[in-house]
């Protein structure tokens, strides 16, 4: 893909490279391919190795307190952070909640919340899914009702990542019942320390607690916690969405799997001879090449769109459904190159790499499914992009 770049977007990749292999901890590196489940001591750490060179926030204006890169740059940074191990960076605060903020909230909220989400000091959730309400959000049953200097918000959210050691969730709740679903929504900030507040953990089938059951139970928030306006929350969470489905593509940390699994297939095994000496993994490890070049391509084009204004439609939903699918298809390959070994669970394995692949390939299950399933996705393709109904 190195064609497709300018002379001074090569230029700025060599320079970034070089500035994060020297300012990323060893141990932070190991701990991240050693495990996709990293605590918020180690996210917030490197957070504020990011934040003391102005990159936290890479993708935001300067306005916001970002860089001001460009979508390319920024592109560029990604990939450089995940060929070299780096953390990833709390989706929510950095990704969605700034974007989200800058663009509608208050500049009370932006000056509130945008620099302890730089910093790493505050960290947030995403409240929108619910028992009965994952992809279809139009079904949303947490009500928030007015009181005197505020709102009072009840009910139940589902699957909340982060939600255990977050400071902040953003909250989709009902305030309208007199209009048609979409349009009666709104959204909020909540404090999670916050009285009526109960987290619950869920345990994941690879056997580690990122998500949650979040309850919520006469919570008590002020007017200051409501975003943009009353009834409007529909279209500010379509364009957070928007924003988790494209980040959700994951195309460099992919790209990193997927180098780091052909190196590790190129190891003698038994009989001296490395797995990709069988055509029938080479073949694999080819069409995969393939997808990825694809996706990389596919991202970049959203990636132009953007630099021309655009923001992203169902494109989001295509690299989304793309992305997904490819991690899965490299965990499922490691899975295969590793053999019998990937049989013990990620935390009594002997070898940390094989742990470390193992815990990713049952995690990823969930990869089609969250930020919209990719059923949704497809259908949300057919009639914006096709014209079915």
């Amino acid at each position: 893909m190195d064609a497709f770049f300018t002379d001074d977007e090569r230029a700025f990749r060599a320079e970034i490279r070089a500035a994060i292999r020297a300012m990323l901890p060893p141990d932070l590196a190991r701990r991240t391919r050693a495990g996709i489940h990293l605590s918020r001591e180690d996210m917030a750490r490197w957070n504020a190795l990011l934040d003391a060179r102005g990159w936290a926030a890479h993708h935001w204006p300067e306005a916001a307190g970002g860089p001001g890169w460009t979508p390319i740059q920024r592109f560029l940074f990604e990939a450089e952070c995940a060929a070299a191990d780096a953390p990833p960076l709390s989706v929510f605060g950095v990704y969605l909640v700034g974007p989200t903020l800058h663009a509608f909230g208050s500049q009370a909220q932006k000056d509130r919340y945008l620099p302890p989400i730089r910093s790493g000091r505050e960290f947030w959730c995403q409240g929108y899914s619910e028992p009965e309400a994952g992809s279809d959000l139009a079904s949303v049953r947490t009500t928030a009702r007015r009181v005197e200097g505020g709102w009072v918000i009840s009910g139940q959210k589902a699957w909340t990542t982060e939600g255990h050691f977050a400071d902040l969730m953003i909250c989709l709740a009902r305030t309208n019942r007199e209009v048609k679903p979409q349009a009666g929504l709104s959204l909020f900030i909540v404090d999670m320390r916050a009285p009526g507040v109960t987290i619950d953990p869920v345990i994941t089938i690879d056997g580690g607690h990122s998500v949650n059951a979040v309850f919520l139970d006469e919570v008590r928030v002020g007017d200051d916690a409501l975003i943009g306006a009353a009834d409007q929350g529909w279209g500010y969470a379509k364009f957070l969405l928007n924003h988790e489905r494209t980040n959700n593509a994951q195309v460099h940390r992919s790209r990193r799997e997927f180098e780091r699994l052909k190196a590790f297939a190129a190891r003698p095994v038994a009989g001296g001879r490395p797995v990709l000496d069988d055509p029938a993994f080479l073949r694999r490890f080819a069409v995969l090449e393939a997808g990825l070049s694809g996706l990389e391509a596919t991202v970049l084009r959203v990636l132009v769109d953007q630099t021309e204004g655009r923001e992203p439609g169902p494109e989001a939903s295509i690299v989304k459904v793309i992305g997904s699918r490819l991690q899965q298809a490299i965990s499922e390959l490691a899975m295969d190159v590793i053999g019998e070994d990937a049989l013990e669970v990620p935390q009594a394995a002997r070898d940390e790499e094989v742990a470390g692949w193992t815990e990713r390939h049952l995690f990823r299950r969930v990869v089609t499914i969250y930020a919209g399933s990719n059923e949704i996705q497809k259908t949300i393709i057919a009639r914006s992009t096709l014209g079915l109904r």
